[in-house]
């Protein structure tokens, strides 16, 4: 039978944990930018052009704000997908543990 574990307990547990951060901080961060907050506008990818158009420069520059907020959302998804994961592969270590060869 074909075993799905494919890393050990240590690998699995800091796995689990950096995935946990991911999630906060990057949760965090979409929200911050979601909501326009000045603090992060030089995270914010605009050029010249975007601020040359006048009346729409601000609506520019929160379609970009909006935008890095999604990606950060994005972000996050992938680390609970990654953090489930190791969460799986931690079960399956305490499994094999109790095994009898």
């Amino acid at each position: 039978m074909a075993s799905l574990l494919f890393c050990g307990p240590k690998l699995a547990a800091c796995g689990l944990v950096l995935s946990i951060w991911g999630v906060i901080m990057l949760a965090m961060l979409g929200i911050f930018f979601t909501t326009h907050s000045a603090v992060l506008i030089e995270d914010v990818p605009f050029t010249e052009k975007d601020m040359e158009d006048g009346p729409t420069a601000l609506q520019n520059i929160y379609k970009l704000y909006n935008q890095v907020g999604y990606n950060c959302f994005i972000a996050a998804a992938i680390y609970v997908g990654i953090g489930f994961l190791s969460f799986c592969q931690i079960r399956l270590n305490k499994r094999k543990e109790y095994l009898v060869h």
